[in-house]
């Protein structure tokens, strides 16, 4: 999905996918076995397998949400670049009625960040906007606790990956030490067994994880994660990475089996000029599946 942080972003990602094609007939368990290490991929041929065995080729986990019944809480996620930039999307995510809002911070002057997550403080409390920020490992392990201690002032919700993926010592003494909850997201990219999955998060102890099923290997990837969190007293939710719509599509549907009461990462196919068209709609801070909408691949 993403050069330079997928770890299946290899020489050989296409012809391992050509191999799956050519070898789509073998038992599925060997399938997934040669695609341990490409996470994408799994994912991929998982989703595959679960709409074939399905009632609805595009239902894969039939519920309230897929019935229109029910919708998802999600993050308005306002992206990283110029503070006037920044701005009109955190006006037009609240004017869109979103109660959580996750920022992306490290592009710019830490203190204009600052000025900008207070703007949002000093106009609505905890209690009406939770606010999310993402570092996406830019901060030094050297500053790192002082600019939490400047972030924990205002409130927030959590940070995601404060420091970059990979310093475990420094991750684990930021999360002892913290006063703002730490969530871990690419920290999870690239770990496939799950006694090392286990090892990290009792290590490391965050507060939080995050799933992008598409970089972490699926649904039962996933699922390995929740129930190693869970046993650990750690919190978690689940965010689409830029997926189209079908993708998008799969993991809403499995998000809402799990039923978390946390606003997930859902709902970032907009960035798209060629989207497929779905019956996923975003709307009141809530992603929804509205039957009336059909597919059209007719791009």
């Amino acid at each position: 999905m993403f050069k330079g942080l997928s770890v299946d972003d290899r020489p050989n990602f296409e012809e391992k996918l050509q191999w799956v094609c050519d070898n789509i007939n073998l038992d599925s368990a060997i399938l997934f076995h040669e695609l341990t290490e490409f996470p994408s991929i799994q994912f991929g041929l998982e989703m595959a397998l679960q709409s074939l065995q399905a009632e609805d080729p595009f239902k894969l986990f039939p519920s309230e949400f897929t019935h229109g019944k029910k919708s998802i809480p999600i993050n308005g996620l306002i992206w990283m670049g110029t503070e006037a930039f920044m701005r009109q999307q955190i006006r037009d995510k609240i004017e869109a009625g979103f109660t959580c809002i996750k920022m992306k911070i490290g592009a710019i002057d830490f203190q204009t960040e600052i000025e900008l997550l207070k703007s949002i403080r000093n106009e609505f409390s905890s209690n009406d906007i939770e606010l999310r920020v993402d570092a996406n490992g830019a901060f030094s392990p050297t500053e790192a606790l002082d600019k939490l201690n400047i972030l924990a002032e205002l409130d927030l919700h959590s940070i995601e990956q404060p420091i970059k993926q990979g310093l475990i010592e420094d991750m684990t003494r930021l999360c002892s030490e913290t006063p703002l909850p730490i969530a871990l997201d690419e920290e999870l990219i690239g770990v496939f067994s799950n006694e090392i999955k286990k090892e990290l998060l009792e290590i490391i102890k965050p507060q939080y994880i995050i799933l992008k099923p598409t970089l972490v290997g699926g649904f039962k990837a996933s699922d390995d994660w929740i129930d190693i969190a869970e046993n650990n007293n750690i919190g978690w939710w689940i965010t689409s990475a830029l997926e189209s719509n079908v993708g998008l599509n799969a993991i809403a549907q499995y998000t809402y089996t799990k039923q978390s009461d946390l606003p997930q990462g859902l709902g970032t196919g907009s960035l798209f000029t060629n989207n497929i068209e779905s019956p996923l709609e975003v709307k009141n801070g809530a992603l929804y599946y509205n039957n009336l909408n059909s597919w059209n691949f007719n791009l």
